[in-house]
C-alpha cells in the first residue's frame, strides 16, 4: 500500500524514481487543445439511412486520420456518467484501510488496486498514477469481486459498464459496415472481454519531469474513455502532441492494435499519453474491449486483394499480449513480430 502515489504524493521534490529520462519527458506542458479531433453525433445512427451512412463515414475518416474521435448523443444518460465518475473519485478518496483488501501486485487477481504499471519492479521510471482495474463482463460473474465501498459503486459502475459495452459494440458494428465486413463481425470472441481501468493522477510536484502514462498505443480492439473534466489526455499527430478537450458527457473512442490489424492497416491506432498537473487531481476511466485469449486475429479476408496485400500474420491474441508486455508497449517495435515482409 505504501507504493500508492495517492498515499504520499504531497512531497517536494519529485522522487527520483518518478523522473523520466530527458527524451521521454513531456516537454511543453501547455499544448493546445485540439478542435480538429472529430466529435461525432451518434443520434442518427438508428434513424434514416443517410444519417447512418454519414456517421459511418465520419468514424472511418476519424479512425484513418487520427485513430481517435469523440461521440455525443450515444444513449448513456448524463446523470449515470456523472454518478459513475463521482463514485470513482470517492473510491480514491477513501481511507487507506478501506482499500487495503483490494491492493495487489498479482496481475491475475480479478479486481485489484495497484500503482504505476504491471512492470513496477523493473520499469525505468514509475508512472504518476494509481489504478483500479477489474473485469466487467459478464456482469453477474464479475460484480462479486468489485469494491464494496463506496456503497453505490456496484450499482453505478454495473449500470454504466453495461451501457458502455453496448455503445462500443454499436460503434464496432458501424465500423464493420463501413469496412464492408459481415454483420456482427466484431461480436463474440473478438470483443469477448470488457476490462475497466480507472486511473487516478494526484497533483504532481513537477509535471515537467514525469508522466501519468507514457506514449503508447492500446493493445486491444477498441477503447472507450471517460476522461473527466480535467485536461491530461494527449494524442501524437503530425510530429506533435495535441490535447483532447474534455467535453461534457462525451465518450472518447480510440482504435487499438487489433482493429488496425483486422482492417489490414486501413484504420490506425494513435500514440497517446497522459500528462499530470500540479493543481488538480485527475480521474479518467478506460473501458478496454478485447478479444478472448485464444481468439485468432488476422486481417479480414474481405479487405485483402492484389492492390492491398495482407500486411500481418495470423496469431492468437494471447501471443500479442505476451509480446506487448515483453516490449513494454514500445510503439516502434511492438508490431514487428506480426508483420509480413513485403
Amino acid at each position: 500500500m505504501e507504493k500508492l502515489v495517492s498515499s504520499w504524493y504531497n512531497v517536494q521534490p519529485l522522487p527520483n524514481n518518478y523522473i523520466f529520462p530527458p527524451d521521454a519527458r513531456p516537454g511543453k506542458l501547455d499544448v493546445p487543445l485540439c478542435n480538429n479531433i472529430p466529435v461525432i453525433d451518434m443520434g442518427g445512427a438508428g434513424a434514416e439511412a443517410h444519417d447512418r451512412t454519414s456517421i459511418i463515414q465520419q468514424m472511418l475518416n476519424a479512425s484513418e486520420e487520427f485513430g481517435f474521435f469523440q461521440v455525443i448523443n450515444h444513449g448513456i444518460p448524463e446523470n449515470l456518467l456523472k454518478d459513475t465518475m463521482g463514485v470513482f473519485k470517492e473510491f480514491f478518496e477513501l481511507p487507506l484501510e478501506d482499500k487495503a483488501s483490494l491492493y495487489s501486485e498479482d496481475p491475475n487477481k480479478n479486481c485489484r488496486l495497484f500503482t504505476s504499471s504491471g512492470n513496477y519492479d523493473w520499469e525505468e521510471a514509475h508512472f504518476w498514477r494509481d489504478i483500479l482495474r477489474h473485469s466487467c463482463h459478464p456482469l453477474e460473474q464479475c460484480i462479486q469481486f468489485w469494491p464494496q465501498k463506496p456503497i453505490t459503486y456496484r450499482e453505478h459502475v454495473g449500470a454504466c459498464s453495461t451501457q458502455v459495452r453496448e455503445v462500443a459494440l454499436n460503434i464496432l458494428q458501424l465500423i464493420s459496415e463501413g469496412l464492408g465486413l459481415e454483420p456482427g463481425y466484431f461480436r463474440d470472441e473478438r470483443s469477448q472481454v470488457s476490462l475497466l481501468s480507472v486511473n487516478y493522477y494526484p497533483p504532481c510536484p513537477d509535471p515537467s519531469l514525469t508522466l501519468g502514462v507514457p506514449k503508447h498505443c492500446d493493445p486491444n480492439l477498441i477503447t472507450i474513455l471517460l476522461q473527466g473534466d480535467v485536461n491530461g489526455l494527449q494524442v501524437f499527430k503530425d510530429g506533435e502532441w495535441i490535447g483532447v478537450e474534455p467535453l461534457p458527457s462525451a465518450l472518447v473512442v480510440n482504435i487499438g492494435y487489433q482493429l488496425q490489424i483486422i482492417s489490414n492497416g486501413k484504420l490506425k491506432c494513435a500514440e497517446h499519453r497522459a500528462v499530470t498537473n500540479s493543481r488538480n487531481a485527475r480521474t479518467s476511466t478506460a473501458f478496454f474491449f478485447t478479444p478472448s485469449p485464444d481468439c485468432l486475429i488476422k486481417p479480414a479476408g474481405a479487405l485483402i486483394n492484389t492492390s492491398n496485400p495482407q500486411r500481418y500474420k495470423a496469431f492468437q491474441y494471447k501471443e500479442f499480449i505476451t509480446n506487448y508486455a515483453m516490449k513494454q508497449g514500445k510503439t516502434d517495435i511492438v508490431l514487428e513480430p506480426f508483420k509480413l515482409q513485403a
